[in-house]
């Protein structure tokens, strides 16, 4: 008996699969891992929908600031992790694992990067030198005002 189901990946939009796509984006996961996924559409397709579908490119752009606070939260988590950053060699001596630390510095500097790019408002670095004086002299003249 043969179903007259849809055979390949999405390509029409739905309120459903968008909604999917930005719940997987705010947990962490990339466009590109949620479009290899063969019940998501192809990157191409859910780009497409983001040009053409204003309810979805608002949502998605939500989706993705609560992304850049699911990389922040998991900055402590590598930070902590001590697991695996020392070993005894076969003389019974402790030794620090270089690849571990530095495997675990690169995925912070990755996250805090993506962060930054992310909610630049929210966490990117402020670069206007005169903004600063502005807020440090608001500040001294108002220190109660906040």
């Amino acid at each position: 008996m043969e179903t007259n189901r849809p055979v390949g990946r999405p390509s029409d939009y739905s309120d459903e699969i968008a909604e999917i796509i930005c719940n997987r984006i705010a947990e962490g996961e990339s466009l590109v891992k949620i479009c290899k996924d063969e019940s998501m559409p192809g990157r191409s397709t859910a780009l497409r929908w983001l040009s053409i579908h204003p309810k979805f490119r608002d949502r998605y752009a939500l989706a993705r600031e609560a992304q850049a606070d699911y990389l922040l939260e998991q900055l402590l988590d590598i930070a902590d992790d001590t697991e695996d950053d020392t070993y005894e060699d076969k003389d019974g001596r402790v030794r620090t694992n270089h690849e571990v630390v530095n495997r675990s510095r690169l995925r912070i500097d990755t996250r805090k990067w993506i962060i930054a790019k992310l909610a630049p408002k929210k966490y990117g670095d402020v670069k206007d030198t005169e903004a600063q004086q502005t807020i440090i002299r608001n500040w001294i003249e108002e220190p109660d005002v906040q």
